[in-house]
This record gives structure tokens, C-alpha cells and sequence, in this order.
């Protein structure tokens, strides 16, 4: 998770042209706010942005049909007053489940890939 200076636009911008920068495809941008302000809550701009790779998408989702619940890749992100906030889940839950080297691989690269995509957001003006 991370914090973002930003106003929403702009860190939606940013984030948006960081996924393309680290090579992967943004598939879709879900609007949650709305679903929330249906059910009274009371919420701003809420977003999830998934992305991946597709061809890596639909080999593991082939070799691994289970993991389709984590795949696409996806990041929130909400405004909070002044500020815009950023998160994605970590994929350690999951490596307890898996031995092939290929796919904990895969775990340690979109890791990494995450964090980079949310420090470039988190300090971007």
C-alpha cells in the first residue's frame, strides 16, 4: 500500500502509464464506488485496474486453473481527501502451495514488478 500526493486523476494517469512502462496490458478498470454508494456507503473515486501479460495469463491459467482468481493482476486505488491511495495484494499466501520453480518465479517477478508500479506512483508530482 501507498500513499500518493497526487489528486485521483492524475494518479490513475500515472499508474496507468507505469503498468504500460513495466510491459503489461491494462484489460479493464472496474468502478467500485459506485456498488459502495448503492449500498450506502459513502465513498469518492474507487477503482481497480487490472493487468497482466496475457500470453503468461493464459499459460498459467492453463497449468494452474486455480490461480484465476488472482489473475489478472490488480491494483486499487481510491481518493482520501487530499491524498490518493494505492494497493495490491502480495502473492506470499500463496508460495506455501507451490513447489515448480517457474511459478514462484512468476510470484517473485509480478512482486517486484508491484512495488516498483507503487513507488513510481507514491512519488510522482
Amino acid at each position: 500500500m501507498v500513499r500518493s500526493q497526487l489528486a485521483f486523476p492524475e494518479a490513475m494517469t500515472v499508474l496507468q502509464q507505469t503498468i504500460r512502462e513495466n510491459g503489461y496490458q491494462v484489460s479493464r478498470v472496474q468502478r467500485i464506488d459506485i456498488g459502495l454508494t448503492r449500498s450506502g456507503y459513502k465513498t469518492d473515486k474507487y477503482r481497480v485496474v487490472f493487468f497482466g501479460d496475457l500470453e503468461e495469463i493464459r499459460k498459467l491459467s492453463d497449468q494452474h486453473p486455480e490461480l484465476i482468481a488472482y489473475l489478472p493482476l490488480k491494483i486499487a486505488i481510491f481518493a482520501e481527501n487530499d491524498e490518493t491511495i494505492l494497493l495490491s495484494s502480495s502473492f506470499k499466501h500463496l508460495r506455501t502451495f507451490y513447489t515448480s520453480t517457474d511459478l514462484l518465479a512468476s510470484f517473485d517477478h509480478w512482486e517486484t514488478d508491484i512495488q516498483r508500479i507503487l513507488e513510481r506512483v507514491r512519488t510522482a508530482e
